[in-house]
Formats: C-alpha cells, sequence, structure tokens
C-alpha cells in the first residue's frame, strides 16, 4: 500500500471536503432525484437520469478522497531532513538552460498547486528532485526534452 505524506492543512482540508460531500452533497442529490422522479414515467426522465448519474459521481468522489484519506500519512515539518529533497522540502532550484531560479515546496498529490509553488512529488520535477543534495543535478524527462536543475537550497 503506497502512503500520500500530506500536511495537517492538506490533510484538514481534504477531510473538510469529504465531510461537505457527504452531507451538503448527498443531501442535495437526493433532493434532485426527489424533485425528477415526481416528474412523472422514470422511463423517459432525462433529468432523473441526470440526477442519478450526478449521485453517481458524487459516491466516486466521496470514495477517492475516503480512501487519500485513509492511505495519508500526515508529517509535520520537524520531522523533515533539510539534507536532501524530500516531502515537504522547500527547494531552490536553478534551470541549468537559461539560469532561472525557482523556489517549489514538495508536497503530495492532493495539494499541489502551481499558483502557490508547490509541486507533487509524483510529478516528472518532484520524482527528479527527491533525494538530491545541495549541489545536484537533477536531470528532469519532459515531452520537450531534458531539463537540468542545480540544486542550490533545501528548507522547510
Amino acid at each position: 500500500m503506497a502512503y500520500s505524506y500530506m500536511t495537517q492543512e492538506g490533510y484538514d482540508k481534504l477531510k473538510s471536503e469529504l465531510d461537505k460531500l457527504k452531507t451538503d452533497g448527498r443531501r442535495e442529490a437526493a433532493q434532485a432525484i426527489a424533485e425528477a422522479r415526481e416528474k412523472g414515467d422514470l422511463s423517459e426522465n432525462a433529468e432523473y437520469d441526470a440526477a442519478k448519474d450526478a449521485q453517481g459521481m458524487l459516491e466516486a468522489k466521496i470514495n477517492e478522497l475516503e480512501k487519500a484519506l485513509s492511505n495519508a500519512r500526515v508529517i509535520s515539518t520537524d520531522d523533515i531532513d533539510t539534507s536532501k529533497v524530500t516531502v515537504l522540502s522547500k527547494v531552490t532550484i536553478v534551470n541549468l538552460a537559461n539560469n532561472k531560479e525557482f523556489v517549489y515546496k514538495l508536497v503530495s498529490e492532493s495539494e499541489a498547486s502551481i499558483r502557490e509553488k508547490k509541486i507533487s512529488v509524483n510529478s516528472p520535477i518532484g520524482k527528479g528532485l527527491l533525494g538530491k543534495v545541495v549541489g545536484d543535478v537533477a536531470e528532469v524527462e519532459t515531452p520537450r526534452g531534458t531539463l537540468k536543475f542545480e540544486i542550490k537550497e533545501i528548507g522547510i
């Protein structure tokens, strides 16, 4: 079984989303089905079919979140080893092709947000950086070819 390591904040966010889907989401789905059912013949009722499909997708999402939470392991920044790149490391890297510097935090897939400069440890860059130490060059395979990044700093 593969564990997903995440921050307490990320875990709480997933838990909150799951709770909302189980309460509000299920209530709204049941209401939509009841309203569609009142409109008559179910064999020709597209609204009923759509409501049942939406309910199925909701239950699939709930199942997905429950699975993610059951495989989650919350780690604290106190547990982070800053001698090498690990999950929750804040890494300063330099693209050796153009000398541009980037700072990313490596997080679980569910916490990834490029806007917040949080990349998944399962992304090509995340996989390429894991286990590296300051001074190492990470080679990352992308559809546009190999990118090389030098690790400048590792923090939390």
